[in-house]
């Protein structure tokens, strides 16, 4: 008798093949068989799928559950839209190693990058690790509803050899190389599964400091570069300053993945002042497997778009005096304080004295922001619905309707802002991306930017957006929207172990409603530790998730089973 059996499935598996009918058959953890729907193997557990889309579980390359992942076991929002794999470790912040005395500069630097409160990292941490295999080890320790796997990061590896030169950013030795690269060669023989940089001047810590790494020289990349080749495995991940990429960057990406043998995997988005670099970057990435080169491009599912609310991080009332005279005041008395008639005309009409900043940042911007809807997000919407728009049709100020539309709700009422790969007013820049063979599925950021951007259900949105919903542009296949979240993110890091429904792999599987597959707009939950803050979207239609074959999800509720791991190195 079989452990398990998902009867009746309409099974697409992960490879890009389409989806077919037929019953999936779980032991010990593995997928033992497909066999042909309705062919009544018996099992201790068995599930009528009844038509229902089978997958693999989805393996989410570009996390950042760096410190969430020592407190809580559920690694929410990822578990709750059928993701079973995780990679953290992004970017080049983390945890480890950490020298005691920089426990509260690590919470800082991944404060200010990642947008997670300090005050839940400071209290949910237990930092019973020195070193990166300790953190390994002590993650190890630990339970979770899925799959972790870790990166080595730039940032506290900067700082742990080098100290306060290494935070500032000065140029290393080379002895301070030769550390560096010892130290990630240790890692990734602990269980890393790559190692990550920044090079991106939007990334700083809380004190405003560029991450450490990100003005390192060519010799030190090409240093660390080496630790790889000598362990074996390893991809290289960094976020580049995406208006320069192509040609600051390119030189030593090519001579990175040539001494590394190695993937080399560069965030690509689109900038609205540089709305055609990433045509380059695709034709630089052809030309580099025209070489034999395995350079990659991870590219997003929809736009990076801040969601602004009053318990957000950012919001257009804090360029206003008006606001910013009672934005310390608990939220019910805010509401009222925004809701007195001089007050409101201030904010509606009057425009500040302060050098243009207020036209600059909110009034130029009013034809590139949207309300969101009650019961649901618009990820593509028009120009025709912008704030703008509505202003000018309904002969409403556009600041009323902001200011209206944020303190609805009892202050959650929300505006979308698109800022990256929105540049041509709808997704076909992520479109065409998502389409070329040597760019990956990532940049979901699940577990950060907790104030202001709530990406973690970029699975979900795969599969209802680009696969099933779309109007105002051509729907992707089915099967390759699973495919590349599956297979071609799993086989990115060496996982091929799983990422395909097929006998021998890992029995991690999405049993999905996609009729009734969904989201409601975003929320502001205070479920992190200290109360912390963080946007949340949680999905409808999962009858079940399995990881290694146990049933963590039954119909969008987990079951309480913890059959997670930590994963070390490549399968």
């Amino acid at each position: 008798m079989h452990d398990l059996v998902i009867r009746n499935a309409s099974l697409v598996d992960g490879t890009g093949s389409p989806a077919r009918p037929a019953d999936v058959v779980v032991d010990d953890g593995l997928i033992t068989s497909i066999e042909p729907a309705g062919s009544g193997s018996a099992a201790r557990e068995s599930v009528d799928a009844d038509g229902r889309l089978v997958t693999p579980g989805f393996v989410d390359i570009h996390t950042h559950y760096d410190a969430q992942v020592t407190w809580d076991p559920w690694l929410t929002p990822s578990s709750w839209h059928g993701v079973t794999t995780v990679v953290m470790g992004n970017c080049g912040v983390g945890f480890a190693p950490a020298a005691p005395d920089r426990h509260e500069w690590l919470i800082e630097l991944m404060e200010g990058v990642e947008d997670i409160p300090g005050s839940a990292m400071t209290e949910g941490i237990t930092w019973d690790w020195a070193s990166y295999p300790e953190y390994l080890d002590a993650l190890d320790r630990r339970q979770h509803v899925i799959d972790v796997a870790s990166q080595v990061a730039h940032g506290p590896l900067r700082a742990f050899v080098m100290g306060d030169r290494g935070a500032a950013n000065e140029t290393a030795t080379d002895d301070d190389i030769d550390r560096m690269a010892a130290l990630v060669e240790d890692g990734l023989r602990a269980g890393a599964l790559g190692f990550s940089t920044s090079r991106t001047p939007l990334h700083r810590s809380k004190d405003g400091e560029l991450v450490p790494g990100t003005t390192a020289d060519a010799r030190e990349l090409l240093g660390i570069g080496q630790a790889i080749r000598r362990a074996g495995h390893g991809v290289f991940q960094f976020a580049p300053e995406h208006a320069i990429v192509p040609v600051a960057e390119w030189p030593w990406m090519r001579q990175l993945a040539a001494v590394t043998g190695q993937p080399v995997s560069v965030n690509l988005n689109q900038p609205d002042t540089a709305t055609e670099v990433w045509r380059d970057v695709l034709r630089l990435l052809d030309e580099a497997h025209a070489d034999g080169l395995p350079i990659y491009a991870q590219v997003a599912g929809r736009t990076i778009g801040i969601l602004y609310c009053l318990h957000g991080s950012v919001h257009p009332l804090l360029f206003h005096p008006a606001y910013t005279e009672v934005a310390h005041l608990p939220m019910p008395e805010r509401l009222a304080a925004l809701a007195e008639p001089e007050r409101r005309r201030r904010i509606v009409h009057d425009v500040p004295d302060d050098g243009g900043l207020f036209d600059k940042v909110v009034v130029a911007n009013l034809g590139r922001i949207w309300a969101v809807a009650d019961g649901d997000i618009d990820y593509e919407p028009s120009a025709d619905d912008s704030i703008a728009a509505v202003a000018a049709r309904t002969g409403v100020p556009p600041m009323q309707l902001v200011l209206d539309q944020l303190t609805a709700h009892d202050g959650n009422g929300m505006i979308y802002a698109p800022f990256f790969n929105y540049a041509y007013g709808d997704l076909s820049m992520t479109y065409e991306a998502t389409l070329h063979p040597h760019t990956r599925m990532g940049l979901s950021d699940a577990g950060a930017h907790c104030g202001a951007i709530c990406d973690g259900g970029t699975p979900t949105f795969m599969l209802t957006h680009w696969a099933r919903d779309r109007t105002r542009g051509p729907l992707l296949p089915l099967e390759y929207v699973v495919h590349r979240q599956t297979q071609q993110t799993a086989d990115l890091y060496g996982l091929s172990d799983r990422g395909v429904v097929t006998p021998g792999r890992r029995a991690d599987l999405n049993v999905i409603d996609l009729d009734a597959l969904g989201f409601g707009p975003p929320r502001m939950a205070f479920d992190l530790p200290a109360n912390g803050r963080r946007l949340v979207q949680k999905a409808t239609g999962y009858v079940a998730t399995y990881v290694a074959g146990a049933r963590i999800v039954d119909h969008d509720t987990f079951t309480g089973a913890l059959p997670g791991h930590l994963l070390r190195g490549p399968r």
